[in-house]
């Protein structure tokens, strides 16, 4: 699912940041990450929001099996996946916002468009 960026990370340890990251961009909409996360994050987030278009047990169950949080993986059904019904992809925006201060890395705000 994911491209081939290892961020640093054993596949573990990535798969999990990734998971955790996903949710809480589907949670609250908006996140401040950098940019090769971000990158990493859209097309994840855009499949669960795919798969919540399609409103059936099969799709919910493999959004639990990717999503950490059950409340998020309702949401995204019940809420979030309705406003993008009439749009074909395209659920995210990632915008750059410059260098963080401390280690110079490339910041982006990535969100629900």
């Amino acid at each position: 699912m994911p491209g081939t960026r290892k961020l640093g990370k054993t596949t573990a340890q990535r798969m999990a940041m990734l998971r955790q990251q996903v949710t809480d961009l589907l949670d609250k909409g908006r996140m401040e990450t950098t940019v090769t996360r971000a990158k990493e994050i859209a097309p994840m987030a855009e499949k669960m929001i795919t798969l919540g278009k399609a409103k059936d047990l099969a799709s919910y169950r493999q959004a639990l099996a990717f999503i950490t949080r059950e409340d998020v993986a309702k949401k995204v059904f019940d809420e979030v996946a309705p406003k993008y019904a009439d749009r074909n992809g395209g659920y995210t925006r990632i915008t750059k916002l410059g260098n963080r201060r401390g280690d110079a890395a490339e910041m982006a705000v990535i969100e629900l468009v």
